[in-house]
């Protein structure tokens, strides 16, 4: 089942580009995980399929033509990574858990099969969203126009991977 059971819970980040259903995950290029002891953790960076329609008028501006996104998978186990070399375009599949937990497992696959499954709290949270211009190799490293208040403020693009209130909170 492809990520039908998947449950933002602060819908309002993705809402107002996107309305109230996350575009589906069958086709994403997935940029980053991120893997936290506290909680556990699991969080993806991803482009999203399609861009919202229409495009908000600072990311036209900016030439912004791709959406960018965190998601934050709570309570994480059994996690398994393998040959993965991002970034990659990734199909993300979630299925339910049989029993009486609130529980999700997602995998993470291409052509070339599977390279990242993990069980969590069927809840995921969304952060960062921003839109940007892909680099002609592909890259994400140009300007982002972020949505959020404070992460407009802050960031011009993305922060390095070791600034831990952007990756890990």
């Amino acid at each position: 089942m492809l990520d039908t059971n998947l449950s933002v819970r602060n819908k309002e980040i993705l809402a107002p580009l996107y309305g109230p259903e996350l575009p589906p995950l069958d086709s994403v290029r997935l940029r980053s995980v991120h893997l936290d002891w506290r909680g556990p953790t699991v969080t993806l960076r991803l482009d999203l399929p399609t861009p919202p329609p229409p495009l908000p008028d600072d990311w036209t501006a900016s030439g912004a033509d791709t959406a960018q996104c965190q998601l934050r998978f709570l309570a994480v186990a059994d996690l398994v990574l393998s040959a993965w070399e991002p970034p990659v375009t990734a199909r993300v599949a979630v299925a339910p858990l049989s029993g009486d937990e609130h529980r999700i497992r997602v995998k993470a696959s291409t052509d070339c099969g599977t390279f990242l499954a993990f069980t969590c709290h069927a809840d995921v949270l969304a952060a960062h969203l921003s839109g940007f211009r892909p680099e002609p190799d592909g890259s994400d490293d140009g300007p982002h126009v972020f949505r959020g208040r404070v992460d407009a403020m802050r960031h011009a693009t993305l922060p390095d991977p070791c600034e831990k209130t952007f990756y890990e909170r």
